[in-house]
């Protein structure tokens, strides 16, 4: 089959042994580091996007992704979720009020964020009831105010099902101060942990029992939560619902309250990416010296090539393309162990923690208790895009040097 000069040779000279061992040594360390920066960064990457997604998961499953707010208490909810629903990209709507407050117990005390529900409908919007580790969440009664609290705030004041906590809320009032405490007993009947921040900053209670301590009538709510299809089009999706109602609602959503948290994440991300690329450019350019160690080495076979016609672009391309064939294959190699290593690291931890018995991620220490992967495309294909491109620059400056060779000079110090 017929192929051009260049790529004859510069295949033949990768192949081929050299008498200089140190170069074929350099070579091969040269793939190797390329192949360990592109696994590297596949597997970071990939559990980057996994503890993204179960933080995602875990913290967006809790918390709104977007609510739909009364100006005034809404009387009637089920118009405002009936409307609601009619956008294709809501997939549920059930009432909800919101309450800011501290909770005391036996002296201690801690801010927390209150969250009046129906515990029928809860189900719809929020993952709460599949985290519940005491209790139940249809303990909530209308009038009997129960309370479920996360695992943190329970550990934290060292509560059970079935003990009582007292919730403090400001309240508006004549007094000259503007503002006055009002205490509402609680009653601890769930416990739920979700593995985030939340398992210490927020709780759940009746929505009766929620209009009952605003001094609202039973029936009423302060908005309307909505689930959506897509959490990032969450803004635009309750600012069209709000839109449609009037002027007598206003939209909030998720980016408000978490959008710093997710903000910093992608931030992290694409910093250790940053610092990763670095490791996979070392590697690259190591093909540097490779070929600058090649091309003395064959000086002699430069310089024959040069007196029998060949041209400066043919022998430049010759050193290019053996270049490339050690960073493309060294990035193939690293790309195919990075994608076996990134679907397999979460079962290769538990390995590690069996035979070792220890427990790397301790569920009480952290969020999670594996380590989660998830494996992007589109990071595999930019991460071997980037090793082939930086492999390929790599080899401009030791061609270019080739190519300036003048037989004459080669060949009088071979």
């Amino acid at each position: 089959m017929f192929r051009p000069l260049s790529i004859f040779i510069g295949m033949r000279y990768t192949r081929a042994k050299r008498r200089n061992r140190f170069v074929s040594f350099i070579s091969m360390t040269s793939m190797i580091g390329l192949a360990l920066g592109v696994l590297a960064m596949i597997v970071v990457l990939s559990v980057m996007n996994g503890f993204q997604r179960e933080m995602s998961s875990r913290i967006l499953g809790m918390v709104p992704h977007a609510t739909i707010v009364g100006v005034n208490p809404i009387d009637d909810w089920q118009p405002v979720a009936a409307a609601a629903m009619k956008n294709p990209d809501v997939t549920a709507a059930v009432p909800f009020t919101e309450m800011e407050g501290m909770l005391s117990y036996k002296g201690t005390m801690q801010p927390i964020q209150v969250s009046g529900v129906d515990p029928a409908l809860e189900g719809k919007v929020s993952i709460v009831a599949k985290h519940i580790v005491q209790g139940r969440l249809d303990a909530l009664k209308p009038g009997e105010f129960g309370v479920v609290i996360g695992e943190i705030t329970a550990r934290r004041f060292r509560l059970n099902v079935g003990d009582k906590i007292t919730l403090i809320v400001p309240e508006v009032s004549t007094a000259p101060g503007g503002i006055t405490p009002r205490m509402q007993r609680l009653n601890v009947v769930g416990v739920f942990k979700v593995g985030a921040e939340l398992d210490g900053s927020m709780a759940l209670i009746h929505l009766a029992d929620a209009a009952q301590m605003q001094h609202w009538e039973p029936n009423q709510v302060q908005s309307v939560r909505l689930a959506v299809k897509d959490l990032y089009a969450a803004p635009q999706v309750s600012s069209d619902v709000a839109a449609g109602l009037g002027s007598a609602y206003r939209a909030d959503d998720w980016t408000h309250t978490q959008g710093s948290l997710f903000s910093a994440m992608k931030m992290e991300k694409t910093m250790i990416g940053l610092l990763l690329l670095m490791i996979v450019a070392v590697a690259a350019f190591n093909i540097i010296a490779t070929l600058i160690m090649v091309v003395n080495d064959k000086g002699a076979d430069i310089a024959i090539l040069r007196t029998i016609g060949a041209t400066p672009r043919q022998i430049m391309a010759i050193f290019m393309v053996q270049g490339t064939v050690i960073g493309v294959v060294g990035t193939l190699i690293g790309g195919v162990l990075g994608v076996i290593a990134a679907l397999n690291v979460s079962e290769l931890v538990g390995w590690v923690e069996r035979v070792s018995g220890q427990h790397i991620f301790s569920s009480d220490v952290y969020f999670v208790s594996n380590l989660p992967s998830e494996l992007q495309g589109a990071d595999v294909l930019l991460i071997c895009s980037a090793g082939f491109i930086l492999s390929f620059l790599a080899t401009v400056y030791p061609a270019w040097r080739a190519a300036k060779t003048e037989p004459a000079t080669a060949l009088r110090y071979s």
